[in-house]
């Protein structure tokens, strides 16, 4: 696992991470989110030990992050937000390079991802694109034999088409029972790959879940034609009850939970109309920056 204990990065008066805990199980896919500044790249940079930890700990396999960096390198795969490559070098040998440092790395299974990226192996890197090289990166980086990856802002200068090749390619990635750390700003993207997501904030982590409950979260909009009765037991999972200040009879509910109980429920009462909604991943990222902002 990736585990970090109350893991700190300071420079100076600013603290990038402050008192980060978290666990990440092994074949699942991770994502990390926040705005710019909220400490997900250093969180990053910590856990391969390209940085000194203020005070904390981040282990990798059970592995010092700082301490044991060579090891830990070995073992995951990483693209950063900002790639730099040889620009001299063409994309194939680039792709030769990096067969050659990177033990145990497929050459074909290199051009493989490439050629489904559609990328021009031909050009010199100084010729490509931002987006072409965002695509050398991540073919270097999911051909690598590496139990562990980490995407910082993979699809970044990417167009939607590549992008949905991209995520394909990180489910395959997960199939084969490899760790997928995703760092970005899509909300929509986190949500359709990753199993969990860790949502940070001026440093801090301010909110861990899972996506299965995430999408268990919805709101209720209904009209009623007449008065409501006692609720069930299942009144705990029920967030919000409100009448809608639009029309006397509406009324909103936001529901956790099993849908089903909540409808029989429903389906006792005098409603005229009845909308579902999933609330989903970004009414949560929202509302947990809003609160975080307020809190701070």
């Amino acid at each position: 696992m990736i585990r970090t204990e109350s893991l700190t990065k300071q420079y100076g008066k600013i603290t990038a991470l402050d008192r980060c805990t978290l666990s990440i199980p092994q074949g699942k896919v991770f994502g990390l989110l926040g705005p710019n500044g909220s400490g997900k790249t250093t969180l990053i940079r910590l856990l391969l030990g390209f940085l000194r930890p203020t005070s904390g700990q981040a282990t990798i396999d059970d592995l010092d992050s700082y301490d044991r960096s060579l090891a830990i390198r070995r073992r995951v795969a990483y693209l950063p937000g900002e790639l730099h490559i040889f620009r001299q070098l063409r994309g194939h040998q680039v792709l030769d390079f990096f067969t050659d440092i990177r033990p145990g790395c497929d050459r074909r299974q290199l051009e493989n991802y490439a050629n489904r990226l559609e990328l021009d192996l031909t050009r010199r890197v100084s010729a490509m694109s931002t987006g072409m090289r965002q695509k050398l990166g991540l073919a270097m980086t999911l051909a690598a034999p590496t139990r562990w990856i980490i995407l910082d802002e993979p699809t970044a200068n990417l167009d939607p088409n590549v992008r949905d090749i991209v995520l394909t390619m990180i489910g395959e990635a997960n199939h084969q029972g490899r760790t997928v750390i995703l760092s970005s700003h899509v909300l929509s993207e986190v949500e359709s790959v990753c199993e969990h997501v860790a949502i940070l904030n001026h440093g801090q982590v301010i909110h861990v879940q899972d996506m299965h409950s995430i999408c268990q979260h919805h709101r209720i909009c209904a009209r009623l034609t007449g008065p409501i009765p006692p609720m069930p037991d299942f009144r705990n999972n029920v967030e919000l009850i409100k009448p809608s200040t639009a029309h006397k009879d509406d009324l909103e509910i936001r529901y956790v939970g099993d849908l089903a109980e909540l409808l029989q429920w429903l389906a006792t009462l005098p409603v005229e109309q009845v909308q579902i909604n999933s609330i989903g991943l970004k009414s949560i990222y929202d509302r947990e920056l809003a609160n975080s902002s307020t809190l701070s």
